[in-house]
């Protein structure tokens, strides 16, 4: 593997994301056809096939970022021995029908590979593969299990669109989701109707991945990054498909987890030979020779999960204890270790004391705190330095004393907080951060909870807060695998806003739809005493990596 490069645009990542990692000495001859769904649609599709005679196992890929970017790629497949296929999805560039993101692509990924399987040229073996938005549609079409789709390579790609990508902890994502759709087209108006629908309904249920992935019959090669906007999503679909899959996706599933994101990388670290966004071509066709055509090549007698440990990673002296790790399970062996808030902004592994401690602050949605670095789309991407955000009442920070032996942390990680509001409705929002000696804030996590979803997105789960009323709160902080070395801290910190990131909340308690209740400023207070220890669950590594 090699670093991802610092690419200037989600465009061009995208665009690379279907083009080879060298130099194509020429282009493919393509053809190219309108394929016919079930109710009559027809979606523009290039093939590109090799020299010589036929038939060939196939690979395909469906986009919305215009089926043409396959043609710097085509000549890679050929030469291998497979047919390209890439298509524009149903509304995009050439394709007929209304753009719909993402809500028909388990039907149409159905009916392209079983067209694509009857075509002369097709050996009946296809392979679906993408990058972010062409891995969704993988992901989906895999959940619709035509019974000629073989195999997938999914690089970067949820496992639920619900949870994962239009809303976190019940917060709308912003600057990910909402841009995302600004960028496809989609009106101002369709986008507050997405925003509005942080209660699961039944038309989520139909058309997300998570609520059909129990379909899928297939080997995934899921690449992952843990700065990327869908690093859980990467590494539970391959947990769930790995131990709960049906057909032969049980047992036959493949991880990586670098450590990249959905972007170049912001900020002063550098992870040497971190993987990259689109995976690597010369394992994406190791994988297509083993389950397309049948040969032995040991792929699968390597270790199913490969993981990038991150460590100290200053682009001057970064550690080697930064590495990958290869292994048969994910995660690794661990301790769950509780790491306490405590008063005066400190954090340890001992239970708080203190009869009553707590810190109140003034969360004004007028006045968000800002995003810096993160898990996000394409820019202000990866652990930049939180000191930019400055001190601010609304910013809480809390550290450990310094480490005297690293902690090296593998896995989920969850965060337990005793909070109260006067509002009906408010957000809190915490970090997990990688303090380094000269104070740098390197950003590992960050994440929200809206309070009316403290419950869950069920409708039947949807709770207003009791003004004062402390309650314990459980903020989902996602995965990651970290060495927090000797000499650094651990950082916790804690506000109510992360904007773009997440959209803000007004604190007003009003329906989701409605946008003309006034805003107003939410009194918050977090609570960190013997009645109230609110800590960071961090799973601790017991075994040699």
């Amino acid at each position: 593997m090699r670093i991802f490069p610092r690419f200037k645009s989600l465009i061009v990542i995208l665009v690379l994301s279907l083009c080879t990692l060298g130099s194509v000495a020429q282009e493919a001859s393509k053809q190219v056809v309108m394929v016919p769904m079930r109710d009559g649609i027809n979606l523009a599709t290039n093939i590109y096939l090799p020299d010589g005679e036929g038939p060939w196992p196939v690979v395909l890929t469906r986009t919305p970022y215009n089926k043409n970017g396959a043609d710097r790629s085509a000549a890679t497949y050929n030469e291998a021995g497979y047919v390209l296929v890439s298509q524009d999805v149903r509304g995009r560039y050439e394709s007929e029908g209304e753009d719909q993101p993402f809500e028909v692509d388990m039907p149409d990924g159905f009916d392209t590979v079983e067209w694509i399987a009857e075509q002369p040229w097709s050996n009946g073996k296809v392979g679906i593969f993408g990058t972010s938005a062409p891995g969704i549609t993988s992901n989906l079409a895999a959940a619709a299990a035509p019974p000629h789709l073989t195999a997938a390579y999914v690089t970067v790609a949820p496992d639920s669109l619900f949870y994962r990508s239009r809303f976190v902890g019940g917060v709308f994502k912003e600057s990910h989701s909402g841009g995302w759709l600004r960028g496809q087209g989609i009106s101002e108006e369709r986008i507050a109707a997405y925003k509005a629908r942080a209660v699961l309904d039944q038309g989520w249920k139909d058309t997300d991945f998570l609520f059909h992935r129990d379909h899928v019959q297939i080997p995934i090669y899921n690449v992952g990054g843990w700065h990327d906007i869908y690093a859980e999503g990467s590494l539970y679909n391959y947990l769930y498909l790995q131990e709960q899959g049906a057909g032969l996706a049980a047992g036959n599933q493949k991880l990586f987890m670098g450590a990249f994101g959905h972007g170049a990388l912001q900020g002063d670290l550098v992870y040497p030979d971190g993987g990259f966004i689109t995976g690597s071509m010369d394992e994406q066709l190791r994988w297509w020779d083993y389950w397309l055509k049948g040969e032995d090549n040991g792929i699968m007698d390597e270790p199913p999960v490969s993981f990038y440990m991150m460590a100290s990673a200053r682009k001057d002296s970064p550690s080697n204890k930064n590495r990958l790790i290869q292994t048969d399970h994910w995660p690794p062996q661990h301790e769950k270790t509780r790491f306490y808030l405590l008063p005066g902004g400190t954090i340890n592994t001992s239970p708080p004391t203190a009869d009553s401690a707590s810190i109140t602050y003034q969360f004004d949605p007028a006045n968000p705190v800002p995003t810096v670095g993160g898990q996000n789309l394409g820019s202000d991407v990866g652990p930049r330095d939180q000191r930019e955000i400055g001190e601010r009442q609304d910013y809480l920070r809390f550290q450990t004393p310094v480490l005297e032996e690293d902690v090296v942390v593998a896995g989920h990680i969850d965060m337990e907080l005793y909070v109260s509001t006067d509002a009906l409705d408010t957000d809190f929002v915490v970090k997990l951060v990688d303090i380094y000696p000269d104070g740098y804030e390197a950003l590992i996590l960050d994440y929200p909870l809206r309070m009316r979803f403290r419950d869950g997105q069920n409708a039947e789960d949807v709770k207003m807060m009791t003004p004062g009323e402390v309650e314990k709160v459980t903020i989902n902080m996602w995965s990651t695998a970290q060495t927090f070395e000797a000499g650094h801290r651990i950082g916790i910190h804690v506000s109510s806003s992360n904007y773009p990131r997440f959209a803000v909340n007004p604190n007003n308690g009003a329906a989701l739809d409605d946008l003309d209740t006034p805003a107003k400023i939410a009194t918050n207070t977090i609570y960190f005493d013997a009645q109230h220890p609110s800590a960071m669950i961090l799973p601790v590594v017991t075994e040699d990596l």
